[in-house]
């Protein structure tokens, strides 16, 4: 303000001198040729307003240059906002460096597998239309070795879909997208349901429990497992497991009906055998849940078991069951296994009156009893208050899928048990279609490019 009141003393001074003194005759200005002399940029004053004046006045002394003008050149026009926006967020320039071929030429070919073995998985699918080369690492052993060094991220889910059956829906958490593959070598005229899963592959049972396929969703590589030995039509629960820790050292698909039938196919030796039969420590009939798909942990196959409330293993390597009689919480229901970094998990809704959560427990190995760790937060539990809500878990590979679905809800929501993160998933739109799509069943899966069945 102190500079205002002296400009305005300045300008007082100045009238009261005119005033005295009277003001002197305009000189005409000599004409210029306007061709040969540039052109400045000056700003309209209002000599009426003295703040307006000294804030362009103070303006003028902080800039740093003046512009000049090419006559022989119109002005600049102005860019719109949405144009001064896109040129701030991108930060680019008009002039773009070109790869020197002398340079890229000699790019080793083994950093180029190493880098795109890297990429995101839909990346990796535009980045296979490039060229040939790049469309054929799927069959090379190098690009296999490099995929399987790469420390595995969080497991994408297979569903299906209750209005499509024949047809399945992938869900991507990273980038929060659905993707709808069209697996051709499967069954058309049967339903065919995920039902366990290891290293990239998928194991599909048919809904009359009969043949078993796997496939890798992603490269469409696809297997019909032969014939059972051992007949049984009744429900089975499936587990899978790895020989090694990819594809290539082979895989095993395991299946145990409630009655201690079980039988274990190996894909080195693509054959079906019984090792042996349940001990008699094992109480049966199992009265399997066949809501909770099997864990595995290393070697070991964990299913969940009813009449008495437990867990049966099963070590595919030394052939060895056993059973766990663990307590199951009370007021639980639509309960399943989980597993997390080698840890046994529980997951469940706990219904009591007419309130309904989502919990989340640990097996305590020392004791044999179920921890609560977490639940779901309370301002989404309110909206299951009153409703009957039955809840499948679609996958439970340290990331869990929930399918929450009544009468007035369908929800989907992840849970991921390292950083007990709760989050709700999209809904499933089939593509060209409107309609939300309720997510029948499904499985967890780690993406792998080059997995073989």
């Amino acid at each position: 303000m102190e500079g205002v009141v002296m400009l305005r003393q300045l300008i007082g001074q100045l009238q009261e001198f005119v005033q005295l003194y009277g003001s002197p005759p305009p000189q005409p200005l000599p004409q210029l040729p306007l061709l040969n002399y540039p052109r400045w940029c000056s700003s309209t004053v209002d000599d009426s307003s003295i703040d307006d004046y000294y804030s362009f006045m103070m303006a003028t002394g902080k800039s740093a240059s003046v512009r000049i003008l090419d006559p022989s050149k119109p002005p600049p026009s102005k860019r719109s906002r949405k144009e001064r926006t896109q040129g701030k967020s991108s930060g680019t320039t008009d002039t773009t460096e070109p790869m020197e071929q002398r340079i890229w030429k000699d790019f080793p070919e083994d950093l180029y597998e190493a880098v795109i073995a890297r990429l995101p998985i839909a990346t990796f699918f535009h980045f296979r239309s490039v060229c040939r080369k790049w469309n054929s690492l799927l069959d090379s052993e190098s690009f296999s070795q490099h995929c399987t060094e790469i420390p595995q991220a969080n497991p994408w889910f297979y569903t299906i879909t209750h209005e499509n059956v024949n047809s399945g829906a992938m869900y991507d958490p990273s980038l929060k997208k659905w993707h709808h593959p069209t697996i051709s070598s499967l069954p058309t005229k049967l339903i065919v349901l995920p039902v366990a899963s290891a290293g990239g592959l998928v194991c599909f049972l048919d809904i009359g429990n009969r043949n078993f396929y796997v496939c890798n969703p992603l490269n469409q590589s696809f297997k019909e497992l032969p014939a059972r030995s051992v007949k049984v039509w009744s429900r089975i629960a499936v587990g899978m497991t790895l020989n090694g820790s990819s594809t290539s050292g082979g895989y095993k698909v395991m299946w145990v009906g409630c009655d201690g039938e079980y039988e274990v196919y190996d894909s080195l030796r693509n054959s079906w055998t019984r090792p042996g039969s349940m001990p008699s420590s094992v109480k049966l009939p199992l009265s399997l849940n066949f809501r909770s798909q099997a864990v595995t942990i290393d070697s070991t196959l964990y299913f969940m078991r009813s009449r008495p409330d437990g867990i049966v293993s099963y070590d595919m390597v030394t052939g060895v069951w056993k059973q766990f009689i663990i307590p199951t919480p009370l007021h639980l229901t639509d309960h399943t296994l989980a597993e997390c970094g080698g840890r046994v998990m529980l997951v469940g809704l706990l219904s009591k009156n007419a309130a309904t959560c989502v919990c989340i427990w640990e097996l305590q190995k020392m004791t044999l009893l179920w921890k609560e760790v977490d639940r779901m937060p309370n301002i989404w539990c309110l909206e299951f208050y009153g409703k009957h809500v039955r809840m499948t878990c679609l996958g439970n590979k340290g990331l869990l899928m929930l399918s929450l679905r009544s009468r007035q809800i369908n929800r989907l929501v992840t849970y991921n048990v390292s950083s007990k993160e709760w989050l709700k998933v999209p809904g499933c739109v089939v593509p060209h279609g409107r309609k939300r799509q309720w997510i029948a069943c499904g499985t967890s899966f780690y993406p792998c490019l080059t997995a073989l069945a």
